[in-house]
C-alpha cells in the first residue's frame, strides 16, 4: 500500500483564510501565508490552497498570495479558484505552486483538461469535483460548480471518468453534505469514486476526529485525505495523527 498523504485546506477570502459549513456560514481561520508555513513545518504531506470567490467574483486567482507561498514553504501546494484558461494555468505553476485545482471551468469547457494535461502534465492537473446527494443519478451523487452553487444534473462518477480521460491526475472530491460538519468523510462517495477510475483520489468535506482518517482510508480507498477546520483550530495535530494511523496499519510518510 503506498504512503496515504494528509493534506490541509486553506479556503482563501481577501488574503484570510476561512471555513465554513456546507460552503456557508463562514469565519476567520487565520492569515494564509502563516498557516501555510506552520503546516509546512508541522507534517503535512502537501497543501491545498482554493480562493473560494474567484469564481463567482469573475477574477484570477492571486498570483501574490501564491508567490508569497511559494517562497516560505517546503511541500507540494495545489492552487485553485478562478482558473479559466491554460494562460491562467502558467501563470499559477509560474508564480511556484506544483499543481493547479481546476473545478467549475473544467465542467464547462472540458478542453481546458486535455490542454492543461498536454502542455504541462497530467502531475499538475487536479480535478476538483464537489459532489452532492442526488438519488436519481446512477452513483447516487451530483456535480456541483460555483463553489457548490449550481447544481448540474451530471452524474459524479461519470464525469469523474470523463476528466481521467482527459488527463487529470487526481481528483479532489468534496463532499457537500459533509462539508465542515465534522461527522466524518463521505465514505461511500469516496469509495464509489475511487474504487472505478485509475488515478488518485483526495477525500474531502467532514473530518472531525481521528478514526475518521482511518475510515476514508480503509472503508473509502482514498490516497490522501484532506481536511481544513480540524487543522486551523488545532483539534487535531499533523503529527498526533499520523502517529494514530500508523498504529493502525496504515502506511504514511514521516
Amino acid at each position: 500500500m503506498l504512503a496515504r498523504r494528509i493534506i490541509p485546506c486553506l479556503d482563501v477570502k481577501d488574503g484570510r483564510t476561512v471555513k465554513g459549513v456546507n460552503f456557508v456560514s463562514l469565519r476567520d481561520a487565520g492569515s494564509a501565508i502563516d498557516l501555510a508555513r506552520y503546516y509546512s513545518s508541522n507534517g503535512a504531506d502537501e497543501l491545498v490552497f482554493l480562493d473560494i470567490t474567484a469564481t463567482v467574483e469573475a477574477r484570477g486567482t492571486m498570483i501574490s498570495l501564491v508567490r508569497d507561498a511559494a517562497s516560505c514553504i517546503s511541500i507540494p501546494f495545489t492552487v485553485g479558484g478562478g482558473i479559466r484558461t491554460v494562460g491562467d494555468v502558467e501563470n499559477i505553476l509560474s508564480a511556484g505552486a506544483d499543481k493547479i485545482s481546476i473545478n467549475s471551468a473544467a465542467f464547462r469547457s472540458p478542453g481546458l483538461i486535455d490542454e492543461a494535461a498536454g502542455r504541462f502534465g497530467s502531475q499538475c492537473v487536479v480535478l476538483a469535483l464537489d459532489a452532492r446527494t442526488n438519488a436519481s443519478l446512477p452513483s447516487g451523487y451530483e456535480v456541483m460548480v460555483d463553489g457548490g452553487r449550481t447544481p448540474t444534473g451530471r452524474d459524479a462518477l461519470s464525469w469523474a471518468r470523463e476528466a481521467e480521460s482527459r488527463g487529470a491526475g487526481e481528483i479532489l472530491l468534496t463532499s457537500m453534505d459533509k462539508d465542515g460538519t465534522k461527522d466524518g468523510f463521505a465514505v461511500d462517495l469516496t469509495r464509489i469514486i475511487s474504487t472505478n477510475i485509475d488515478i488518485p483520489v483526495i477525500a474531502s468535506g467532514g473530518a472531525g476526529k481521528m478514526e475518521d482518517f482511518r475510515t476514508v482510508f480503509m472503508e473509502g480507498r482514498a490516497d490522501a485525505a484532506l481536511a481544513a477546520s480540524v487543522f486551523h483550530f488545532r483539534e487535531i495535530g499533523i503529527p498526533e495523527l499520523k502517529a494514530y494511523l500508523r498504529t493502525s496499519g496504515i502506511p504514511v510518510r514521516q
